[in-house]
Formats: C-alpha cells, sequence, structure tokens
C-alpha cells in the first residue's frame, strides 16, 4: 500500500509514505506567477512527483482504477478558512486545494481528506504549536531528522503525520 500524505497550499508538502515507512518527503512544488510574484502551487511538478514515485515503486500493471483504489491512496488535509485571513489569501489556498485534487483526478488516484483537527488529535497535538508535529514526526522516524531540521519543515512533519494517520486508521 502506498500513501500520499498532503499538506497544501503553497507552502505544504507531500509525504510517501509505503507500509509504514517513508520513501519520500517534498516541499510542495511551486512556481511565480503574475506581476506581484506571487507563488502557487505548480500541478505539473505535483502531477511530476507522483508520477516518478508510482514508476519507482514499480507497481505491477494496474488494469483497473478498483486495483488502484486498493494499491494508492491519496490524503489530503481538508482545510476551510480561517477567522482573521483575508479573502485573497483564501482564495489562493483555495486554489491550491483545487490544484492537487485535479492532479489527482487526472491520474485516477483515489482521494481521501482527513481535517486537521482528527489527525492531531490521534498524535496528541491539539492545541500545541506548529513545531510539536516536527518533534512528534522525528520521535516516529527518528531516521529522516536531517530531512525535518528547520523550522520551516513543520509541513513535512504534517504530510508525514497525515499520511500515518491514515495508515493507522484507515486500514
Amino acid at each position: 500500500m502506498i500513501i500520499f500524505g498532503i499538506d497544501p497550499g503553497v507552502s505544504g508538502a507531500i509525504c510517501v509514505l509505503k507500509e509504514k515507512e517513508i520513501i519520500e518527503v517534498y516541499e510542495m512544488p511551486t512556481m511565480i506567477d503574475g506581476k506581484k510574484n506571487k507563488r502557487q502551487v505548480n500541478g505539473a511538478e505535483v502531477t511530476n512527483i507522483l508520477l516518478k514515485e508510482l514508476n519507482n515503486l514499480q507497481l505491477p500493471e494496474i488494469s483497473s482504477s478498483s486495483k488502484l483504489e486498493e494499491r494508492v491512496k491519496v490524503v489530503v488535509e481538508h482545510v476551510t478558512a480561517m477567522p482573521g485571513q483575508g479573502v485573497t489569501s483564501m482564495f489562493n489556498f483555495g486554489q491550491s486545494f483545487g490544484v492537487i485534487k485535479g492532479v489527482c483526478a487526472a491520474l485516477k488516484l483515489p482521494i481521501y481528506f482527513v481535517r486537521p483537527m482528527k489527525w492531531k488529535k490521534h498524535f496528541n497535538l491539539i492545541k500545541t504549536n506548529k513545531d510539536a508535529s516536527r518533534t512528534k514526526a522525528i520521535e516516529i522516524y527518528p531516521s529522516i531528522s536531517n530531512k525535518l531540521s528547520r523550522k520551516k519543515d513543520s509541513n513535512k512533519a504534517d504530510a508525514i503525520l497525515i499520511a500515518r494517520y491514515f495508515h493507522y486508521t484507515q486500514l
């Protein structure tokens, strides 16, 4: 079973988990858009990452979507608007979320959504700071501590924990 855990958004991340083991963790690929040089999720690069990992894992030929659903799961954090966030900020975040959904639909990958409160409660991360998820991911996977060494790597940790949560609660 391959699980792609995704923390959506321009500062998000993608984790590839196979049988509870981390294969790779990527920062969300972005590109510059418009006159103001705003970053947005690069859907083509997200597609390349997913296809590369599926090819690297050398899955046997999958002839039907039902067999694909048995072997691969894409789990995306399902976030909504938060009080105090601006309209433009929320529009941009929604656009990133839509890019992820569109890529999965185009690749015919089964997509599941998990609310932040669900996976955070599972790991006792409710009402903790952002860095707590990084600490928890390193505690579970000490061998990847070098990939989570910076404060900004908390989004990678979130992607890891999203995938791990799904593995333990849905399989």
